[in-house]
């Protein structure tokens, strides 16, 4: 066990360094001079060489890269072109919202997709079962840009039932910077009313195409299961059939469900991008996404950084939690 976590722990690193290497030298070739941009296009060339040479863009590319990685070892991300504040503070400020997001699409996605799969694996052969694997293909297949403007147009601008763009009542007063929590501890229904309201569409839209995956996993999986020997013993037995689904088959027809939940979260947490943008959501990737407009190099460097490590972790403790559940995946890595 010692001797695979150390593997894992070398290959992250090993990751981490050429995801910092390309980062920097891909924010190298985004055109336009960021010590322009910090000063203003009516600035002089003397005060715009003078800033190049105070941010240490006037030296050389490796000397460059070598105190970007330095810094970023020390967590130290540099401050942001287009606001001057710390990039890891912008970071950590918008890093909640993007969380709340994504655990709330991922268990709307767990639970819903689970239910359909399993759902469809007992219905085998029959009109549920074509009927949930229609739908999971239809949801792996919408683009989220799409799904999430029908869902603004049909359940927003149509019917008006729910908002369209932001997070929920600012007044809430910040305290774990999850809405929602914070909402809760303010006691007002009326927070909490619209912090939901407002996290429903981008969740729905974000969970989706996760959703779809879990349920044609989790079909696979149990049908597998149920066509082992053992069930067919308790089924033998006498046991009810729902004793052996819930009891027997389903606990070991999750085992590769969960390696898809751990790398469908980590992908959901840096992908965001695009749900975020369409519902004007003030998490992580819009961030990105206005920072790349801005041409803001520390905050674009800094922000995919962070994803990459965060999405390098949660891999890691899947991997683990799965060498915990079975260990012939252990075994045969070695």
């Amino acid at each position: 066990m010692a001797r695979f976590v150390l593997k894992r722990i070398g290959s992250i690193l090993l990751s981490l360094w050429g995801v910092s290497v390309l980062v920097f030298l891909m924010v190298q070739l985004i055109p336009g001079n960021p010590a322009r941009a910090m000063l203003g296009e009516r600035a002089t060339e003397e005060a715009v060489r003078e800033l190049e040479h105070t941010l240490g863009l006037d030296r050389p590319l490796i000397v460059q890269y070598a105190a970007f990685l330095s810094r970023a070892v020390r967590l130290d991300l540099g401050r942001s072109i287009k606001t001057n504040e710390s990039v890891i503070r912008e970071i950590w400020s918008r890093f909640p919202a993007t969380l709340e997001l994504t655990l709330v699409a991922m268990a709307f996605a767990v639970t819903a997709g689970i239910l359909v799969g399993a759902v469809a694996a007992t219905q085998r052969g029959r009109l549920l079962d074509y009927a949930g694997m229609a739908a999971a293909l239809v949801g792996v297949s919408i683009p989220i840009y799409c799904l999430g403007l029908l869902l603004i147009l049909v359940l927003s601008s149509g019917l008006g039932i729910l908002p369209s763009g932001g997070r929920g009542d600012a007044s809430v007063t910040v305290v774990s910077g999850f809405l929602l929590i914070d909402s809760a501890l303010s006691g007002s229904w009326g927070a909490i009313r619209s912090s939901l309201a407002h996290l429903l569409l981008p969740a729905v839209a974000l969970g989706t195409v996760p959703l779809a995956i879990i349920s044609r996993i989790t079909r696979s999986s149990l049908l597998e299961v149920l066509d082992q020997d053992y069930i067919r013993t308790v089924r033998a037995a006498g046991l009810p059939e729902r004793t052996v689904l819930l009891k027997y088959a389903l606990k070991n027809a999750l085992i590769p469900v969960l390696t898809v939940v751990g790398l469908e979260f980590g992908y959901l947490l840096g992908g965001a991008v695009m749900t975020e943008t369409i519902f004007s959501w003030p998490g992580l990737g819009r961030w990105l996404v206005t920072s790349v407009a801005a041409r803001d190099m520390p905050a674009i460097q800094g922000g995919v950084l962070f994803v990459a490590v965060l999405f390098m972790g949660i891999t890691f403790v899947v991997d683990i939690l799965y060498v915990v559940i079975d260990p012939r995946v252990r075994l045969g890595g070695e």
